[in-house]
């Protein structure tokens, strides 16, 4: 297993080709130099990392998908719920201990278990595993049944030029409806009505690529049914969203900001097209502007912030970092605010005192990536090069290695190979949502990391892709793609058959 502790492989000059350096002369331009390595780091680091020619074999320590931390384990329906490699047995004691917390299934209040109580009042879900099964990717209702790892995010647009500068300043994401808050929760505890139930309806839209074949899209449109606290606000936008796989968090939280800024071009200054732009967010705890790096919009700049904003608005558990124990209640509803909350005041202002929040960011932050496979086999190796060459890594950028200086040592000094650039691109009229959240316009989303995508059915059962799940296959999610995207969606249309099923095989490696 590759740590980059150890010495890298050695790389030829000749490994730089001239479009690969100009990459990385133009990527070392557009930011500042990373101040955790020494510049006999940095030419390592830049030279393992660089854009590859060679598609006959695989690269070296390609395999390794997260570095040394890469899980060997079977890939089977557990492999999106293993420890880090590299983990101690002593810290494995905090990840178990996480992913206990993380499966608790909360229950109202007032309630004989008192470690357990204060689930919502209202709320989407009883626990973080409903959501991310075997920590894996939601997927939207099928017809009959209640969202269960689906939600929808309500939010309006600043309507005042205070409202522009608070979100400027980084103050707010956005605003939230005013009778139903942030997010439509469609479960309540007894005694109180859920606000509304998501209702989708699918148009189909068919696509056809070369040599013939035709794939049907579904083109999903969100309303609101039996809403029971009024109407929403007219100027309110509804955002679909599933939950994400928790993979390798803490390694995407170690990427040294520089990197990241290094591929951002929102001008789009070399004209390629593709002007990804950075988000920058304030930290929950700190009050810092940091890179977002985490969300379907990069809303949140560390695992913590992320799964905080979870317990509230999903669960309706408050923590350290989001104190309200009425989650996403609005002073509208009155009945809910009104309910019994689970803080016990010899534990603590909150209901999910000190370490809960401690321990469930620690599972997230190290769930191990699974390591890749059929890394040499001749078909993924053409998918490889088409992948390469229809334009997908002007995104979904291939590798980084982490700091050498991150805040846990597991994390540091990785190289991984995550397959996104972490910043927003416009990704056209198709995908828009409409929903302005903090720097991400309603036509932008971060590019979603691409590790262990290749493993989602065997892990949930199923293939839905996409911040809202209408991708019912890779296929559908890449014809999709626009805006920025778009000509690399024309180029994966416009192959034969076998070369889109070579490309596909790449994917269901990673």
């Amino acid at each position: 297993m590759l740590s980059m502790k150890l010495p890298l492989p050695s790389i030829s000059t000749s490994f730089f080709f001239a479009g690969a350096a100009c990459l990385v002369a133009s990527m070392t331009l557009a930011a500042p130099l990373r101040d955790d390595l020494t510049e006999k780091d940095r030419s390592r680091v830049q030279a393992v990392t660089a854009p590859t020619t060679d598609f006959t074999r695989p690269e070296p320590f390609e395999a390794m998908s997260a570095g040394a931390t890469t899980s060997t384990n079977k890939a089977d329906s557990g492999a999106f719920s293993h420890p880090f490699a590299t983990m101690s047995l002593e810290r494995k004691q905090d990840f178990k201990l996480g992913n206990a917390l993380f499966q608790k299934l909360w229950v109202s209040s007032p309630s004989s278990t008192q470690a357990s109580d204060g689930l919502g009042p209202l709320y989407n879900a009883r626990s973080c595993q409903t959501c991310h099964v075997k920590d894996g990717r939601g997927r939207p209702p099928l017809a009959g049944e209640d969202a269960v790892s689906m939600f929808l995010r309500l939010a309006r647009p600043a309507r005042n030029e205070a409202e522009r500068a608070a979100i400027a300043r980084h103050e707010v994401l956005n605003f939230p409806d005013e009778t139903y808050g942030r997010q439509l929760q469609n479960l309540a505890i007894p005694g109180l009505s859920a606000e509304g139930k998501p209702d989708i309806t699918y148009t189909e839209k068919p696509v056809r690529l070369a040599e013939g074949e035709v794939v049907i899209l579904h083109k999903p449109a969100y309303a609101v049914a039996n809403l029971q606290y009024g109407p929403l606000g007219t100027d309110t936008t509804l955002s679909a969203r599933i939950a994400m796989p928790t993979l390798g968090l803490g390694l995407i939280e170690a990427i040294a900001e520089a990197d990241i800024l290094a591929g951002a071009d929102p001008e789009d200054k070399n004209g390629d097209g593709i002007s990804g732009r950075p988000a920058f967010v304030r930290d929950h705890r700190t009050g810092e502007v940091k890179l977002g790096r985490f969300g379907w919009k990069a809303q949140n700049a560390s695992v913590r912030d992320q799964s905080a904003s979870a317990f509230s608005h999903d669960i309706g558990i408050s923590t350290p970092d989001a104190p309200n124990a009425y989650g996403d209640c609005t002073a509208d509803q009155k009945d809910c605010l009104a309910m019994p909350t689970g803080v016990q005041p010899r534990l603590g202002p909150v209901e999910a005192p000190d370490p809960i929040l401690d321990l469930v960011t620690f599972y997230t932050e190290n769930l191990a990536v699974p390591q890749r496979r059929d890394v040499g086999d001749p078909t993924v190796l053409q998918g490889k090069q088409l992948f390469y060459t229809s334009g997908c890594t002007a995104c979904h950028t291939p590798k980084f290695v982490t700091r050498r200086d991150a805040a846990d040592p597991m994390h540091s000094f990785q190289l991984i190979w995550p397959y996104s650039d972490f910043l927003l691109h416009d990704m056209g009229d198709e995908l828009a949502d409409d929903q302005q959240v903090g720097e991400a316009s309603g036509r932008e989303w971060r590019t979603q990391p691409l590790w262990g995508i290749g493993l989602t059915q065997r892990v949930n059962g199923n293939g839905f892709y996409l911040h809202d799940g209408r991708a019912r296959s890779l296929t559908e999610a890449i014809l999709w793609h626009g805006g920025e995207a778009q000509k690399t969606r024309d180029a994966f249309a416009a192959l034969q058959k076998s070369d889109r099923q070579a490309l596909l095989a790449f994917l269901e490696s990673l």
